[in-house]
């Protein structure tokens, strides 16, 4: 039995009034969902509520889940609308992702840092490198922000993104393309790269 099954199989005991079954969802998908609203909202136990919330909100809509999608991509979806209407609400600025992820090992700068030895100017390069990742991700708007972070960063499908941000593939793949290009326009001054070349 595959996830996308056993979790189809703990709605269907939560439909069923099994509270429990909730719980084993919560357990298995709240960290993910946490670290995705983090992506978004600004401070750490705003971003706990949030994602409280959010489960509290698809606790409430599943009587009314058919499985058509994934679980965890309707809980991302629901995810993400809580965090922007808690953005909206507070009218606070987003994270930069390195305030986010920090030392994290799966966040964007790492995918792009060399992994040769760690000499001081490579160290250097790389800070400046993450840094221009960071700002480059701060200074996206909203939308493309959320859907290179799902992307990049979830590792999530463009058909699951889609779902998670309610718009066609089509417009996942334009602002995975916009967002893409526009953290390489940053960076190409200081890789000293070819205006042309593609990431």
């Amino acid at each position: 039995m595959g996830e996308r099954e056993a979790d189809l199989l703990l709605v269907e005991r939560v439909q069923s009034g099994d509270r429990e079954a909730f719980g084993l969802l919560v357990g298995k998908y709240q960290r993910k969902l946490l670290r995705l609203v983090m992506r978004l909202v600004r401070d750490p136990a705003e971003a706990e509520d949030v994602t409280q919330e959010a489960f509290i909100k698809a606790y409430r809509a599943l009587p009314n889940f058919r499985g058509e999608s994934a679980f965890y991509t309707w809980l991302y979806r629901i995810g993400v609308n809580t965090a922007k209407n808690w953005l909206a609400a507070q009218d606070r600025r987003v994270q930069t992702i390195s305030e986010i992820v920090g030392d994290d090992s799966d966040g964007i700068e790492e995918s792009i840092q060399p992994r040769d030895e760690a000499t001081p100017d490579r160290v250097l390069m790389s800070r400046q490198i993450g840094e221009t990742v960071n700002a480059a991700m701060a200074a996206l708007p909203e939308d493309l922000r959320t859907a290179i972070s799902l992307r990049e960063i979830e590792g999530m499908t463009y058909e699951e993104i889609a779902l998670v941000m309610d718009c066609p593939i089509g417009t996942v793949r334009s602002r995975i393309f916009r967002a893409r290009e526009a953290i390489a326009a940053r960076l190409r001054p200081l890789l000293d790269t070819a205006p042309d070349r593609r990431w």
